[in-house]
């Protein structure tokens, strides 16, 4: 009788046998199967020979880290765009635009640490290589296959272009949570600009001019986009959105002409836009010279249209300052400061390359 039973349970252990290990088989096809949602990160493993685990990748926010990397505790950064022909020397030129935008950081008062803070964006790959090559916070923008590389003449349909992809690019730090401050290279920082800017946090926009009217609050003042404090919120964001949405209907301008327009037009008011206009004493340029080189903060080579006339003129203003400084450290033996009265050098290259269609 027990060894009729144990006959008959035989084949019934067969099966299940055989049904285990089915399920082991299925069990270890569907780990190694990335349609498995529920085991497609758990296993360090390797699956069919292969000793690579499987990686979930995440597309990198490169602007974020950039931003991050070179911001101040408060989210501002200094934001210069750049490209080849500003950052390589050539056989008339030893140096280049990007040297002395440098050099002013290292000649000017208070300027040094702002280096850490401040973001070189390049539209080529010359450019960003420079950038790397000076350890500097670098951005590598893109540029829709434009070539942005060589130097783009003044009012040139290049430069336009690149004025308006630079927009474009500034928009999104405003989305991005940043506020900058957004340079030229051919600006000379001789002084710290954030202590002659307003701390005044309902103030949205602080912006250069090529000629001062006198009224730190009149949107009549001719304004220049090569040097302005931005703070990022949502009156700031939608200012930029409206310049930037002009672009295809506004052929011939640049953008500092639209945006010129769009606060003729009232634009900033319908946002209840907050402006400053900054003085050419403290905020100047080639266009209107600061007359107290006490007060100058930033020289501008505005007012200029080539690079060869930029780099002739802006090596002159740090000849300035830095005669400026060495003069007023000087005294006489009785301790009474030498008497100094200075003078910019004339901006005679970019004064004449109006003339030189060529240049």
């Amino acid at each position: 009788m027990h060894m009729d039973s144990l006959r008959n349970s035989l084949p019934n252990l067969a099966l299940l046998s055989i049904l285990f290990a089915a399920l082991l088989y299925l069990f270890k096809w569907s780990s190694c199967s990335s349609d498995n949602p529920l085991l497609a990160h758990s296993h360090k493993y390797s699956c069919h020979g292969s000793s690579q685990p499987h990686v979930i990748k995440f597309p990198v926010d490169e602007l974020e880290l950039a931003l991050h990397k070179a911001s101040t505790p408060n989210k501002t950064v200094i934001i210069v765009v750049l490209n080849k022909a500003y950052v390589e020397p050539n056989v008339k030129f030893e140096t280049t635009v990007l040297d002395l935008f440098l050099d002013s950081f290292w000649l000017g008062e208070g300027t040094r640490p702002l280096l850490d803070h401040l973001l070189l964006v390049a539209v080529d790959q010359t450019a960003y290589d420079r950038c790397i090559f000076k350890r500097l916070n670098c951005y590598k923008m893109e540029t829709g296959g434009v070539d942005f590389a060589g130097e783009k003449l003044f009012m040139s349909e290049d430069f336009i272009k690149m004025m308006w992809r630079r927009t474009l690019l500034l928009l999104d730090v405003l989305k991005h949570g940043y506020s900058f401050i957004f340079t030229d290279a051919d600006v000379m920082w001789l002084r710290n600009p954030f202590p002659r800017l307003s701390k005044n946090e309902s103030v949205d926009l602080q912006i250069s001019t090529d000629w001062f009217n006198g009224d730190a609050l009149s949107e009549k003042n001719a304004i220049n986009t090569g040097f302005y404090y931005v703070r990022s919120n949502n009156k700031t964001i939608s200012l930029f959105e409206a310049w930037y949405s002009r672009k295809d209907n506004s052929t011939g301008k640049k953008e500092q002409d639209v945006l010129l327009d769009l606060m003729l037009e009232g634009g900033f008011r319908r946002l209840e836009l907050n402006p400053r206009f900054l003085d050419t004493e403290q905020f100047s340029g080639f266009c209107t010279d600061s007359k107290d080189i006490k007060e100058v903060t930033t020289v501008h080579a505005n007012c200029c249209r080539s690079i060869s006339a930029k780099l002739l003129d802006l090596r002159a203003v740090l000849r300035d300052w830095m005669r400026f400084k060495a003069a007023n450290g000087r005294a006489h033996p009785n301790g009474t400061t030498v008497p100094f009265r200075f003078r910019w050098s004339g901006h005679f290259g970019c004064r004449n390359s109006w003339n030189n269609t060529s240049a």
